[in-house]
C-alpha cells in the first residue's frame, strides 16, 4: 500500500506554493501558517494546514474576476512565436510552463511580447492528476 506523505519541510512547501523558503519561514514566524518541529528541530508543515494556507491564499488573490474557470496561472511572457494566423504564448507562472495557441490577431489585441504580465485562465473537461514518486512512502 502506498501512504501519500502528510508533512512538509520548508523548502517543500515553499515549492508547492511557489514561493521561496524565506518567506514561508516569515508566515510560520508570524503565525500565518501553523508548524511544528521535528524529532530533528526542523520545522514541519502539516499536509492540511499548507492545503488550507494555500486555499486561503487563492481567495485572497482572487480578486473580482468573473468567470466560470477556476484555474488560474499568473505569470510572465517569455517567448511569443507568431506566424501569420497564429500565436503560440508561453507563460512562467512560478515552476511552471503553460503555453496557449491562440489567432495572431487575439495575441496582438493583447499585446503579447515576453515580458509582459499575463494571467492563463484554463477550463478544461479533462485533466490528469498524478502522485510524484517522490511524494510517496512505502508501507510496512
Amino acid at each position: 500500500m502506498v501512504v501519500p506523505v502528510t508533512t512538509f519541510r520548508i523548502s517543500e512547501a515553499a515549492a508547492l506554493l511557489g514561493v521561496s523558503a524565506d518567506t514561508v519561514r516569515r508566515w510560520v514566524d508570524t503565525g500565518r501558517l501553523p508548524a511544528r518541529r521535528d524529532e530533528h528541530g526542523r520545522r514541519m508543515v502539516e499536509g492540511a494546514d499548507l492545503a488550507a494556507f494555500a486555499r486561503s491564499q487563492i481567495a485572497a488573490e482572487s480578486g473580482s474576476e468573473r468567470s466560470s474557470a477556476r484555474n488560474r496561472f499568473r505569470g510572465i511572457v517569455t517567448e511569443v512565436v507568431r506566424d501569420a494566423v497564429m500565436a503560440q504564448v508561453e507563460i512562467a507562472a512560478g515552476p511552471f510552463r503553460v503555453v496557449s495557441l491562440m489567432s495572431r490577431q487575439a495575441a496582438d489585441e493583447l499585446g503579447l511580447e515576453a515580458g509582459v504580465v499575463a494571467v492563463a485562465v484554463v477550463k478544461s473537461t479533462n485533466v490528469v492528476v498524478e502522485i510524484p514518486d517522490h511524494a510517496r512512502v512505502a508501507s510496512q
